[in-house]
């Protein structure tokens, strides 16, 4: 059972009769979402009961947790329905500031951000990587936080999904998040659609040059595919590499990253029936046979739909595997 309260923070805790929730999360850039519609003016109602921007909603099914989030819209009208809007704790990243870390890891950088914001945080994977440089200045936070653990996969090839757990900014290696389930043929999907691509982010030649303060020259660093380049034509992947990166790091980057770009991108759109385990950042197993389809497959995003008994998902998926 979907269990959703309104907190007004001031004691009151209300159990709002509901209409149809959707909860919907991104794996980069976004705060997990909840739009929910209520009923008011039911024969039941308490007259005391309020909704107001900053209550705190809290959302659960069969008891577990869901969402932990805060109102900040509020649709009302002379009829019954009032259609609400709640965000989690990373919506309050979307303001701007200005940083200088140096020699820092990315989960370092979310721990100060944390504290300097007075956000709660929970499981935060150590990165391990030391950042040498970065400087942000008049930057949205959760944008910092993205441009560390871009630089965090570009050397060290892991990917981590920053995300609200109920209340608790987290941190996890998409490696670590699993799911034991399984999409297709014979469970929960009802509908897909599948593209594949060269066109948005497939590379199959790495080039990476550095300024040589000594020589005065530009030092130049390339990896490639020479069969995909026959194949596809020459998809060049050009940057610059930071000052304080020796050699060794530098190669690793360019390993790094010949390997997440040299392929297609291969994305699913599916419907399913609802699992709310499910999230943007974890990974899930697809099994379609009628298109050669038996891998796992990270949630870029996820949206849940409640309406009355009826709980279905779509989600948008892509290949890291």
């Amino acid at each position: 059972m979907l269990v959703l309260e309104i907190d007004n923070r001031n004691g009151a805790i209300w159990e709002p009769p509901l209409v149809n929730v959707t909860l919907k999360t991104s794996r980069v850039g976004k705060a997990g979402i909840l739009e929910f519609t209520i009923l008011k003016g039911g024969i039941y109602e308490d007259v005391t009961f309020q909704y107001n921007s900053g209550d705190v909603v809290r959302v659960r099914l069969d008891e577990k947790p869901v969402f932990y989030g805060y109102i900040f819209t509020i649709n009302d009208g002379r009829d019954e329905s009032v259609k609400i809007i709640a965000y989690d704790q990373l919506r309050y990243l979307m303001s701007s500031d200005t940083y200088v870390f140096k020699n820092i890891s990315a989960s370092e950088i979310i721990q100060k951000i944390a504290i300097d914001t007075g956000l709660e945080v929970g499981n935060l994977t150590d990165t391990v990587y030391k950042i040498p440089t970065m400087i942000e200045d008049g930057t949205k936070l959760l944008e910092i936080v993205n441009n560390a653990l871009t630089k965090t996969v570009l050397v060290t090839g892991r990917t981590y999904v920053f995300h609200d757990d109920f209340g608790k900014l987290s941190l996890t290696d998409i490696a670590d998040w699993k799911l034991d389930l399984s999409l297709g043929d014979v469970s929960l999907a009802y509908d897909y659609k599948l593209s594949r691509s060269i066109d948005t982010d497939t590379y199959n030649r790495v080039k990476i040059v550095q300024d040589n303060k000594e020589s005065g020259k530009r030092d130049v660093y390339i990896a490639q595919d020479s069969s995909n380049i026959a194949k596809w034509g020459r998809l060049q992947l050009y940057q610059k590499a930071e000052d304080k990166m020796n050699p060794a790091q530098i190669n690793e980057t360019l390993n790094n990253l010949i390997s997440l770009k040299n392929r297609e991108t291969r994305t699913f759109s599916l419907d399913a029936i609802g699992d709310i385990r499910v999230r943007a950042g974890c990974s899930v197993s697809i099994n379609i046979a009628e298109i050669g389809i038996n891998q796992y497959f990270l949630v870029e995003e996820c949206s849940h739909k409640f309406e009355g008994a009826d709980h279905t998902m779509s989600l948008d998926l892509k290949v890291y595997a």
